[in-house]
């Protein structure tokens, strides 16, 4: 398989949907998808009433025209709720969720992918975080179905993930060991995909897997014990945005309260070179110049993401586009790497902008708690049952569930204003959730990209700038 010099970064949940993706995808690059809640995502879309008809459109392609029936008749509303009423719930995916929402599952990643397939022969990639582990085994079958050619995963260590792939192209059952804090036994997750095809599943094209790592000793174990299955690393370093790998060693924090990163933390791109495999670049690469010097440290290219999050075919509220943009130009923008803001304990990185929970008085403002638990920890009680908490929560809720006060210091309700983020935020007693942004350190992309006199650019434009040439249209 011959790979581009760019991957378009797959930013979660939502920004990077499949309309940014086929905009990629068209252009000769890779295009990839959020796969971090499109279960959510398909249910507030169908609930907003699908005005383009595009997710219906990908459900009339889904081979199994039942449990489309299902879904629609549970969450399409016909010319969308009211905008003032909260979006119905959907059940929290835990360690065996049950048919209906492992159905639900499949579908909002086949979905997506199949969006950013339609009409082209181009790339479409997938990324996941590892940290989020109950909806990978049903989300991967989904993303399969509709033929997506890269699987990214990224925020831990995916070993299991080249043979999962493997099984499920087979149409055999998997499993996959669940995290669980304080486990005493051994939890896994598990998905068999004849249970969503009786008479037999389909035989699938296993995609390609690249890693998204830190280091070259995390590289280095995937390659070696995944059995061959690795096809390619993306190497992220600290800059990037979204959630980092914490630095090596005792946390520090530097006078502005970011956590510190050392020599231990940088990555030595021979050492990666001499594994064998193609690499990217990814944090603070979305320049012309970065793209450049790639292959003079044996780089394939570079992952690029925080350009590409405020362009015209990104799923961010247009109005958050905007606020973002008109900060670059001012010159007014700041990025600070939040060492506690998200509940799985990695650095996040925040964009500071107004009436987000980046100030602290819309944080205290919002009343705390946890109804969506994609980044929920699962721990074991006193029977060997799982459980599950989050330090973003009500602080009594999570003591009571065995964590502790200091664990919920600062930590945001990621989770909500990512939602928030798209236009699909929860209404409670009148008013929407708080959205919160992420990008990377590196926003002179953006600035760069911008035409005199203009506040927009396309997905085409953040590669014909980064190319320095015309891209094609494959579409």
């Amino acid at each position: 398989m011959k790979f581009p010099k760019i991957i378009q970064g797959g930013m979660g949940a939502g920004v990077s949907d499949w309309r940014l993706a086929r905009a990629v995808a068209t252009a000769g690059q890779l295009g990839v998808v959020s796969g971090t809640a499109l279960d959510l995502i398909l249910t507030r879309r169908l609930q907003e009433g699908d005005p383009q008809g595009h997710v219906r459109r990908a459900l009339a392609a889904f081979p199994e025209p039942g449990i489309v029936g299902r879904i629609l008749d549970r969450w399409f509303v016909e010319d969308g709720k009211d905008e003032a009423v909260p979006y119905a719930g959907k059940p929290l995916v835990g360690e065996a969720p049950g048919a209906r929402l492992e159905e639900l599952l499949v579908v909002a990643n086949f979905v997506e992918v199949w969006l950013a397939k339609e009409g082209h022969p181009g790339m479409v990639g997938i990324n996941y975080l590892h940290k989020i582990q109950t909806p990978t085994l049903p989300s991967l079958f989904g993303a399969m179905l509709a033929g997506v050619n890269v699987v990214l995963v990224g925020a831990g260590i995916p070993l299991e993930i080249p043979s999962i792939l493997d099984g499920l192209a087979a149409g055999e059952p998997v499993e996959m060991a669940l995290q669980v804090t304080g486990a005493t036994r051994e939890h896994k997750l598990r998905f068999d995909p004849a249970r969503m095809f009786p008479d037999g599943a389909p035989e699938l094209k296993r995609p390609a897997f690249f890693p998204i790592v830190s280091s070259v000793a995390l590289a280095t174990v995937l390659v070696r014990k995944a059995g061959g299955g690795v096809d390619g690393l993306v190497i992220e370093d600290p800059t990037a945005g979204g959630h980092n790998a914490p630095p090596r060693g005792a946390l520090k924090l530097d006078d502005h309260g970011e956590p510190v990163y050392g020599t231990r933390d940088a990555v030595d791109p021979a050492a990666i070179a001499a594994l064998g495999l193609p690499f990217w670049l990814a944090g603070s690469n979305g320049s012309p110049e970065k793209l450049r010097e790639a292959p003079g440290v044996g780089a394939a290219g570079v992952q690029v993401g925080t350009v590409f999050a405020f362009c015209e075919e990104s799923g961010l509220r247009e109005d958050l586009k905007q606020a973002a943009i008109q900060a670059v130009i001012s010159g007014d923008v700041t990025v600070f790497r939040d060492p506690v803001a998200s509940p799985t304990g990695f650095p996040f990185q925040v964009l500071a902008l107004p009436e987000t929970l980046s100030k602290e008085e819309v944080y205290q403002c919002r009343e705390r708690q946890c109804d969506l638990g994609y980044l929920r920890e699962a721990y074991e009680r006193e029977d060997g049952t799982v459980g599950w908490r989050c330090p973003a929560e009500d602080p009594a809720t999570f003591v009571e569930a065995g964590g502790t006060l200091e664990q919920t210091e600062g930590r945001k309700c990621l989770c909500n204003s990512l939602m928030a983020n798209l236009g699909l935020g929860q209404w409670r007693e009148g008013k929407v959730e708080p959205p919160l942004l992420t990008c990377g350190k590196d926003l002179s992309g953006v600035r760069r990209i911008l035409a005199p006199g203009r506040t927009s650019y396309t997905a085409r434009e953040v590669l014909e700038f980064l190319l320095g040439e015309p891209v094609p249209d494959l579409a």
